[in-house]
C-alpha cells in the first residue's frame, strides 16, 4: 500500500514538472519577443514624433545650456573678489597716492574693485556714507549676477509644464485614433500613442531637473561670494576709516542682494 501511493505522488510530482514546463516556454519565448521589441526602441525617434510640445522643450534645454555655459564662465572668484587685490589696494592707500589707486581699481573688471572705487571717490564722506554707499554698489552688483541666472528658474518652472501639455495632447490624440479605426482590439495603437505622449513628460523633466540644480547651484555661490565680499569691504573700511582702536561696523551685502 506504501508503495502504491509512492508511485502515485511520484506520477503527480512528474505531472506537475510538466505542466511548468509547458507553461514556462510560452513565456520565455513571450519574453524573447518583448526583449526584441525592446531592442528596437529608438529614443531619437520617439523624441521626433513627440509633436510641438517637443521642439519647445528643445528650445528650453537650449536657453538652460547657455545661461549654464555663461554663468560658469562669468560668474566666478576673479570676477567678484579676485585674490591679491586687497594687497595692491593698502600700500597706494597708506601712501595716499589715490590717483594711482583709482588707475588701478578702473583697471580691474570685478565687483570688490567697484565698491573700493567708490569707497576712494567718496572718501571725504565719512564712514556712514561710505559704508552705507560700499554696501548698495555691492549689492546691486550681486543682484545684476542674480538677475543673469533667473533664466533658469524659468526653465525649471516651464519645462515639466509643457512636458504635461505634451503628454496630455498626445494622449488625447492617441484615444481619437482609437475611436475611429476600432483600435481596441490592436493594443498597439493605444501603446504607441501613449508612448509618444509620455516621452513629452520625459524630456520636460530631463530639462527641468539639471536646471532647477544649476539654479541652486548659483544661488549658493551667489550667497558665498557675498559673504567673501562683505568680509573683506568690511575689514578694509573698518582699518580705513575707523581705525584699530574703534568698534568695527558692518555693512550687509548678503541680506541686500537676496
Amino acid at each position: 500500500m506504501a508503495g502504491m501511493n509512492t508511485v502515485i505522488i511520484s506520477n503527480t510530482r512528474r505531472g506537475a514538472g510538466r505542466q511548468s514546463v509547458r507553461v514556462a516556454a510560452p513565456l520565455a519565448i513571450l519574453a524573447l519577443h518583448n526583449a526584441a521589441l525592446g531592442a528596437d526602441f529608438n529614443v531619437i525617434q520617439q523624441v521626433a514624433d513627440g509633436g510641438g510640445a517637443i521642439v519647445l522643450t528643445l528650445g528650453l534645454s537650449v536657453l538652460f545650456l547657455a545661461v549654464t555655459i555663461e554663468r560658469l564662465v562669468n560668474f566666478r572668484v576673479r570676477n567678484i573678489v579676485p585674490d591679491g587685490l586687497i594687497e595692491r589696494v593698502k600700500p597706494l592707500w597708506a601712501a595716499q597716492e589715490f590717483g594711482k589707486l583709482q588707475q588701478l581699481l578702473a583697471e580691474q573688471d570685478s565687483t570688490l574693485a567697484r565698491v573700493l572705487a567708490y569707497v576712494v571717490t567718496h572718501r571725504h564722506h565719512g564712514y556712514a556714507v561710505v559704508s552705507s554707499g560700499a554696501g548698495d554698489v555691492a549689492s546691486i552688483e550681486l543682484r545684476h549676477h542674480q538677475q543673469k541666472a533667473y533664466a533658469l528658474a524659468i526653465v525649471a518652472t516651464v519645462a515639466p509644464i509643457v512636458g504635461l501639455l505634451g503628454t496630455v495632447v498626445g494622449m488625447i490624440e492617441a484615444f481619437h485614433v482609437i475611436a475611429f479605426s476600432e483600435g481596441m482590439g490592436n493594443p498597439a495603437l493605444l501603446a504607441g500613442g501613449i508612448s509618444k505622449a509620455l516621452i513629452n513628460t520625459a524630456c520636460g523633466l530631463c530639462v527641468a531637473l539639471p536646471a532647477l540644480a544649476m539654479h541652486h547651484f548659483f544661488r549658493n555661490r551667489q550667497a558665498f561670494f557675498g559673504l567673501a565680499l562683505e568680509k573683506k569691504v568690511n575689514g578694509l573700511i573698518n582699518e580705513w576709516f575707523l581705525g584699530g582702536d574703534a568698534p568695527s561696523q558692518s555693512l550687509h551685502v548678503v541680506s541686500h542682494a537676496n
